[in-house]
């Protein structure tokens, strides 16, 4: 399945040039496979790219037990001074928590949230079967 993970997430940065980063996380915020915009100088090393998943991961833990009342999350969103950081949390038909998807995006990027409904979320809906496959 790291082949699917790879993949997957290389499909997801040629979407937009905008987008800086693209990770996959199991839902204990294990990464399963990241790659990055050719020529970009991370921000985060490998080792902190984990602890943030990890975070990430306890993150939607907490905000998916709303879903129920408020409905599903389609993604989070934070914006720091250097960029923006999303995640999109994937869940199982009992709507537990199976993988987080976490992407950036340049900072000054003013159409992420039209980025993330009209590209990434539809591609994420086209391969969601297989994310159930790879748990």
């Amino acid at each position: 399945m790291k082949r699917f993970y790879r993949q997957f997430c290389n499909s997801i940065i040629k979407l937009d040039p905008s987008i800086r980063f693209v990770a996959v996380a199991d839902e204990h915020g294990l990464l399963l496979a990241m790659t990055e915009r050719k020529g970009l100088k991370p921000l985060l090393n490998v080792e902190e790219t984990q602890q943030y998943a990890i975070t990430a991961a306890t993150r939607l833990y907490t905000r998916i037990r709303w879903q129920t009342l408020l409905g599903k999350i389609n993604y989070t969103c934070s914006h720091y001074d250097k960029l923006l950081r999303a995640t999109v949390p994937l869940t199982d038909k009992d709507n537990h928590l199976s993988h987080v998807i976490m992407f950036t995006f340049d900072v000054k990027t003013a159409n992420f949230h039209e980025i993330i409904m009209k590209k990434i979320i539809p591609l994420i809906n086209r391969t969601s079967n297989q994310f159930v496959l790879a748990s």
